[in-house]
């Protein structure tokens, strides 16, 4: 959205809203005293460290040391920028946001721009397939099932059997060939010009969490390889931060509580329109940490469904074991040989697929089985490669009771002693010790602020009554750390302007990520007793002024000596003046 957004506009949003309704959309919080609190979304914890306050209307996390108001939650959590956090938040209390001209989408930012480019090339795509030109391909969307709604629901097209089609079209809307590159739509011929890079193939849109197209796939009509043409990445794509479908699933995902993965497109498309909505695609490839923790916002349990051609794929097992890395439950469905989930769906129905579901292997049966198809158990050597392949799975495990059935398990199923599985396991737990799980949010380290100056934001932002007395007695420039010193003089300006200094309003106007931490962190320090209140007020004033003095005091020494090795007279009588003046009000 161009422009800048008044601030007045952002104060009656976040007067509207409830940050505690908004965070628990997301995540379940929990009453604790005043606040509530909750497993932190931005990093792997067990012990909820992740607090949310109605009152203040912010949350801060004592575990990775994130901190903000509902706008920064919203950024972080859904990756929205400032301005589209804003404008959720607008539609959603009904606050009208004001209207800026519009540029022309060659000057617009470059997110933006893809985005809408993407979503004429989908119109595009859509409306070919419905050309008579295009029978062939409806008439095979028809053939495997799909159903007009799903159709149209996921947007789905067709690229003529043509090299210039598309360019034409976006050619007319005043698009540049640069900018279509930019956007994987085009290829650049090595004796200059453009083509299409998707012709003669049905087109599979891919969406972000929010419904805009970011992507394409492309699958031909018959047995021509490449089957699939995929997107490049861009500015607006990256294949290993989304999962095809999850736009229309997240709901059932959340309600469910758990989710299905499937491969392909189809995969994902026929078990949808048949009633089964708690499902997603990884779009062939294996899954990435970005995928499991956008999944982990929903659910914590996973069911993953292969076909048979690459269920026995130990390289994609192990990618399974970062499900454990994150703390989530995660079981296997095999298809039988020959059957995918669009084929079992349509062959056996949707009930069946739910009783396979229902009936999912855990990852450690799943990944035992498999590996007893590839060794021979009856081998020493087989056993060995089997204990290997298993105990990276059960080191990650955090569960002592999990892991201590699982090592038992596994010395049942190999005939060997448990203590030789528990001995190779601290093995392979010494070397994993080297191995950093790589974290949601980089570990933010605790501001190092001074105690006093961190108590009196607290209470600036407690008690507004006191402000103005505050403001009499202390200036920012009494605030050695220059992050604080920063922030109280925003406070005071916020006085002089005659605004209402709200926690969350002055994390805006700072508009700087570590100043809203220092905030949040100094908001969450334990409750001073009202009847207390204003002598700690006074009590870290004097503390703050009597520090200052000591520290100048100190600069003067420092001064003083140089100024008498340069045999600077007049400035050594100056800085002596200074400082028995000091010594003298200390």
């Amino acid at each position: 959205m161009p422009g800048r957004i008044p601030d007045n506009v952002i104060d009656d949003i976040l007067n509207r809203v409830d940050i505690v309704e908004i965070i628990s959309g997301y995540i379940p919080l929990k009453k604790a005293g005043r606040n509530f609190r909750a497993n932190c979304p931005f990093h792997n914890e067990k012990t909820p460290s992740f607090m949310v306050s109605a009152d203040k209307q912010i949350y801060h996390c004592f575990g990775c040391g994130t901190g903000g108001n509902v706008f920064n939650f919203l950024m972080q959590y859904e990756r929205l920028e400032f301005s589209e956090a804003v404008a959720l938040l607008a539609k959603k209390t009904g606050v009208a946001l004001p209207q800026f001209s519009r540029h022309d989408p060659q000057s617009s930012d470059t997110s933006t721009q893809l985005l809408k480019i993407n979503e004429l090339t989908a119109d595009f795509y859509a409306n070919n397939l419905n050309s008579p030109s295009s029978q062939a391909a409806k008439d095979y969307l028809l053939k495997r099932g799909l159903k007009p709604e799903i159709i149209s629901l996921l947007k789905l097209g067709f690229a003529p059997d043509s090299w210039d089609s598309l360019i034409a079209y976006l050619r007319s809307k005043d698009l540049k060939l640069s900018t279509l590159e930019k956007a994987g739509l085009v290829l650049s011929k090595t004796s200059g010009g453009f083509y299409d890079r998707f012709r003669k193939r049905i087109i599979f849109p891919v969406f972000d969490i929010k419904s805009r197209v970011i992507a394409f796939g492309a699958r031909v009509l018959d047995n021509t390889l490449p089957k699939y043409v995929n997107s490049p990445e861009t500015p607006i794509y990256v294949k290993g931060r989304n999962l095809y479908g999850f736009h229309l699933a997240k709901d059932a995902i959340r309600r469910e509580d758990f989710t299905v993965i499937v491969e392909g497109f189809l995969d994902f498309i026929f078990p949808y329109q048949e009633g089964f909505q708690n499902i997603v695609a990884s779009q062939g490839t294996a899954l990435t940490m970005d995928q499991i923790r956008l999944i982990k916002r929903y659910t914590h349990n996973v069911v993953m469904v292969y076909d048979s051609d690459t269920a026995g794929q130990l390289a994609t097992l192990r990618s399974l074991d970062m499900f454990i890395d994150e703390g989530m439950n995660v079981k296997v469905v095999p298809l039988p040989q020959g059957l995918d989930p669009d084929s079992f769906v349509r062959k056996f129905g949707i009930i069946e697929f739910r009783r396979k579901i229902s009936a999912a292997q855990d990852l450690f049966e799943y990944k035992l089985s498999a590996l007893k198809l590839k060794h021979s158990i009856d081998s020493t050597q087989g056993k060995a490669k089997i204990a290997a392949e298993m105990l990276i799975t059960i080191g990650r495990i955090t569960n002592a009771i999990l892991k201590s059935e699982y090592t038992r398990k596994l010395s049942q199923e190999l005939g060997v002693s448990q203590e030789s599985v528990l001995e190779e396991l601290k093995k392979v737990q010494q070397v994993r010790g080297y191995e950093q799980v790589i974290p949601t949010a980089e570990k933010i380290s605790a501001p190092d602020i001074n105690p006093t100056e961190r108590l009196l934001i607290k209470l600036m932002l407690e008690e507004k009554s006191f402000l103005k007395d505050i403001k009499r007695k202390i200036s920012p420039s009494d605030f050695q750390d220059e992050r604080t010193s920063r922030i109280v003089s925003k406070i005071f300006d916020c006085i002089d302007q005659g605004k209402t200094v709200e926690t969350s309003a002055l994390i805006n106007y700072l508009g700087d990520d570590s100043l809203s931490q220092m905030i949040c962190q100094s908001t969450f320090l334990p409750e001073v007793s009202m009847q207390h209140k204003e002598k700690v007020i006074d009590d870290c004033i004097r503390r703050l002024k009597l520090n200052r003095l000591k520290l100048r005091k100190v600069s003067l020494q420092r001064e003083i000596k140089k100024a008498q090795d340069m045999g600077d007279e007049g400035k050594l009588n100056s800085l002596m003046h200074e400082f028995q003046f000091l010594v003298k009000g200390v």
